[in-house]
């Protein structure tokens, strides 16, 4: 989103929540209550301004804000999109987009059996279809996009804490997190980056049953050719990203760093590039998204 006008930025955070049906937008909303927000379920997107004048009036500009928007909204996303787009609330906005894969989607849903919203007497999975379709656009629009698929309620109330708990507009929030490629790319990922060209520790015998966080491992893995090059050339990246994700009002960016089975050296790098990065001032965060599945 872009930042608010010149003049607006004492006033407190707005938080908008959307995504797909069953990837965690109630337990966003109520970590972000717990937090102090004021938050609204299911609001029309043509009552958005409505209510931020009101709380401003009742609660002050300081009071933050976090509504939650579904797709029952429908037409009237369009109408979110351009007031998120020229900054109408006069507030700090990020868009929050909870996404989760249609096998987890599916299995949620039937466990709270309750149809889905867009599936129109059909499938589950052809509402899950209809639904992606309708929210193509804002996903593409999100400053933080999270992938709850692989994530529980507690994982996904830290989260929510870890990226609102203590907002700050001037500085971005990186989640470094490794993966496995044998279990797929992030779906939330801003940059990937391939650590398969380091030799692998799981061919040494010592070294198979440890994982990238134990020191021996970390230490082959970071001393391996290529390893320090890699670090040293990817951080500026990284830096000249950060830059350009600040002036467009980007506060929140996911690094993924891939191996084969996201055990070994996808997490030592993944470790040493957050601090580095934490070296250099970033909030940067690690974490490891396949460790343990082996």
């Amino acid at each position: 989103m872009h930042p608010p006008e010149e003049g607006a930025a004492h006033r407190g955070e707005l938080v908008v929540v959307t995504g797909m049906t069953g990837a965690g937008r109630s337990t966003a909303a109520k970590e972000l209550e717990d937090l102090g927000f004021y938050v609204v379920d299911n609001l029309p997107p043509t009552l958005l301004r409505d209510v931020v004048r009101l709380v401003d009036e009742t609660r002050g500009f300081e009071q933050p804000i976090a509504v939650v928007v579904d797709v029952r909204s429908g037409s009237f996303f369009d109408t979110l999109r351009a007031n998120l787009a020229q900054g109408a609330t006069g507030r700090r906005t990020t868009l929050l987009f909870l996404e989760a894969t249609d096998d987890v989607l599916v299995r949620r849903q039937e466990a709270a059996r309750r149809p889905h919203p867009l599936q129109a007497g059909g499938r589950l999975l052809d509402g899950l279809h209809r639904e992606r379709q309708v929210l193509a656009d804002l996903r593409s629009d999100a400053d933080l996009v999270v992938d709850t698929s692989n994530l529980n309620v507690h994982q996904l109330t830290a989260r929510v804490a870890e990226a609102f708990g203590a907002p700050d507009a001037m500085r971005l929030k990186i989640t470094c997190t490794s993966f496995g490629f044998k279990y797929g790319i992030p779906v939330d990922a801003d940059l990937v980056a391939d650590m398969r060209f380091l030799p692998n520790p799981h061919w040494v015998p010592e070294l198979r049953p440890m994982t990238g966080r134990d020191e021996a491992v970390a230490a082959y893995v970071t001393e391996r050719p290529g390893a320090q090059e890699f670090l040293a050339q990817y951080v500026p990246v990284v830096q000249t990203v950060a830059d350009g994700y600040l002036r467009e009002g980007k506060r929140f960016a996911t690094i993924a760093i891939g191996c084969t089975g996201g055990k070994h050296r996808s997490v030592a790098m993944t470790e040493e590039l957050a601090s580095r990065l934490r070296a250099l001032g970033f909030d940067a965060t690690a974490t490891h998204r396949d460790l343990g599945r082996e």
